[in-house]
């Protein structure tokens, strides 16, 4: 780090990673005392330590999305809390409309933090809460039309005054959630994560003296700015733009498309969402929060040399948002599943980056979580488990895409099949991936995930978030798309595809079964140009079919399983002009479906 401001570098560096530390502390509570699996398991949430103003100058390890709403929930506590901020009050809020919130199940709760009776910075949390009420099990409903309809919306409220808990916020958050347990307990989780922030930070500030200590984070968020100008510098100056679409809502979905405009001048950049979809009657609308992280997100993902965590970094980011769309809807819009515009963007914003810096952007991939929320009555008690299921990326100029590991967007895990099993009456049947998926290319996109679910009691409900079933992960280089993202039910004869955003929950009885194939990642470069032993061994790996890799790759395993070099290069002559989409007849095969339509690079269903 160079020297910047009036602090010299090395004290700017021990003060920024003791920061970050404290952050990532509070993640580590969080982990190790949180009571539901969305939480423990998934890790569905994301904690952040501020300055006196609320201005963020660190981020813990967990969900890169959650991280660039901070500034705007911590700007709705400072404003209209400002004079009755007092030690001991710890705050909670989640509304989208009044306190900077996301959607209703991401609870901030937040703690001032004080030393020698000033107030020098701030504590902060957000976790997805199980169930907040409202019309779906998980709050969750793709379903609802309007906010009122998701569960509690909580303003910017006391939870404790001055160390007193609010035993009435306890009374009702118990009575409105259908697993009261679960929720009280991650939320005591939050609070003794702030708890063990406050005396670390307060330690440090004390430490450096107040009047130093607020000088050097200036200085730390001045630089921040100066490395966030210096990679935006980096970049070509121009305007570039690209559209993805979303599959749609309900039983007979319209595409929606999500648009982002990227302008570099100089070490400014503007990112203009203007050509987004207007905002729907359904609950994908994303609060303004939650884009603006991705934007964030991804500035720091091009970047050459690492960008502090400082709100500094920002300010050279200007970002347009058009009120009424899908990505800054107005009230009363639903909001639960806000979180595919949130991903789906990511996308977008690869695309365009894909055109800036295009050694250094992959191809599509999943196209973010699919979520389904699992419900039903075990022994007389109401269970609820979301599941965040993801891990297919798409590949880069010189790589394979990465499989098994969290989306770009957040460092969300898939939970443990055992602890599924153990606390819920779920079978996991099927855990991995789909042979003969993903697009191909020369390097090829990760295959799609596979995950198989049976009920063993009467009924169970399960809310559905997904996409990617028509519209596939798109490719770069003269790649193949990737496959898509299917959930069926009762996989086998007379079996039923599902939508990607069902409109009502959807009842298994006992033993039926729910299948997830994920999205596989898109293809980079031409797929003919693979090779030959990079396929072999994805045929050694089981990951591809000997049929699957001539017909698509012409690439001729012989009867003792070696590469045929040339039968492989006349096979490859063969298929020069082509040879369409039967990559998708061998993915789509294996699940049983066999008629399909790609028309206009949207796969259609029968």
């Amino acid at each position: 780090m160079a020297s910047y401001g009036n602090t010299d570098p090395i004290t700017m560096e021990v003060v920024k990673n003791a920061l970050s530390s404290i952050a990532d502390e509070m993640a580590l509570v969080i982990m190790r005392t949180a009571y539901s699996s969305i939480v423990r398991d998934s890790m569905d949430y994301s904690t952040g330590v501020c300055d006196r103003h609320g201005r963020v100058v660190a981020h813990g390890m967990t969900m890169a999305l959650h991280l660039g709403s901070f500034p705007d929930a911590m700007t709705q506590l400072v404003s209209q809390y400002e004079g009755d901020i007092l030690e001991g009050d710890i705050f909670v809020f989640n509304d989208p409309y009044t306190a900077g919130g996301m959607h209703l199940p991401d609870v901030y709760i937040v703690k001032p933090i004080f030393e020698a009776g000033e107030l020098e910075g701030y504590a902060a949390t957000l976790v997805h809460q199980i169930d907040m009420g409202g019309i779906a099990p998980g709050s969750t409903a793709t379903f609802a039309t309007e906010i009122f309809q998701e569960g509690l919306r909580i303003p910017v409220i006391k939870l404790y005054e001055q160390g007193r808990p609010n035993d009435t916020f306890f009374k009702i958050m118990s009575l409105n959630s259908r697993v009261p347990d679960k929720l009280l307990g991650d939320m005591r989780a939050q609070v003794a994560a702030c708890n063990s922030a406050a005396q670390a930070y307060a330690k440090l500030v004390a430490k450096h003296g107040s009047e130093t200590f607020r000088r050097l984070i200036d200085d730390l968020h001045d630089y921040a700015e100066h490395v966030a100008r210096e990679e935006i510098r980096r970049l070509p100056d121009g305007t570039w733009s690209f559209t993805d679409y979303l599959d749609g809502l309900g039983d007979d979905p319209e595409p929606l498309p999500l648009k982002a405009t990227v302008t570099i001048d100089g070490d400014n950049m503007l990112v203009d969402w203007t050509g987004s979809a207007p905002q729907v009657p359904a609950g994908i609308n994303c609060p303004s929060p939650f884009v603006v992280s991705t934007v964030q997100m991804m500035l720091k993902c091009v970047a050459k040399q690492e960008i502090p965590n400082f709100d500094g970094f920002s300010r050279p980011i200007e970002i347009i948002l058009p009120e009424g769309t899908l990505v800054n809807p107005t009230p009363p819009a639903a909001v639960a599943a806000r979180a595919i515009i949130g991903w789906r963007a990511v996308d977008v914003l690869q695309g365009v980056f894909a055109q800036i810096v295009p050694d250094d952007v992959p191809a599509a991939g999943e196209g973010g979580v699919t979520f389904p929320a699992i419900s039903g009555w075990d022994q007389g008690r109401r269970f609820v488990v979301s599941e965040t299921l993801c891990g297919s990326w798409g590949a880069l100029p010189e790589r394979d895409g990465v499989f098994g590991i969290p989306n770009p967007g957040g460092n969300l895990t898939n939970q443990p099949i055992e602890m599924i099993e153990a606390l819920y009456p779920i079978e996991i049947q099927r855990y991995g991936m789909l042979e003969n998926s993903g697009g191909p290319g020369k390097f090829r996109g990760a295959p799609g995930i596979v995950r198989s679910y049976r009920m063993l009691n009467d009924e169970t409900l399960v809310v559905l978030r997904s996409d990617r079933k028509h519209h596939l992960p798109w490719a770069l280089g003269g790649g193949a798309p990737g496959t898509p993202c299917l959930h069926i039910v009762n996989p086998g004869p007379g079996q039923r595809l599902l939508p990607p955003m069902p409109s009502d929950p959807v009842k298994f009885g006992v033993d039926e079964v729910f299948l997830h194939v994920g999205a596989g990642g898109g293809g980079y470069g031409d797929p003919l140009e693979r090779d030959p032993a990079m396929v072999l061994e994805d045929v050694r790996e089981e990951q591809l079919t000997a049929a699957y890799v001539k017909a698509v790759y012409g690439v001729v395993i012989d009867g003792e399983g070696r590469v045929d070099a040339a039968a492989t290069a006349a096979k490859r002559e063969e298929l020069r002009g082509g040879n369409g989409h039967a990559y998708l007849d061998f993915a789509l095969g294996a699940l049983g479906i066999d008629d399909f339509l790609v028309k206009d690079g949207i796969v259609h269903y029968d």
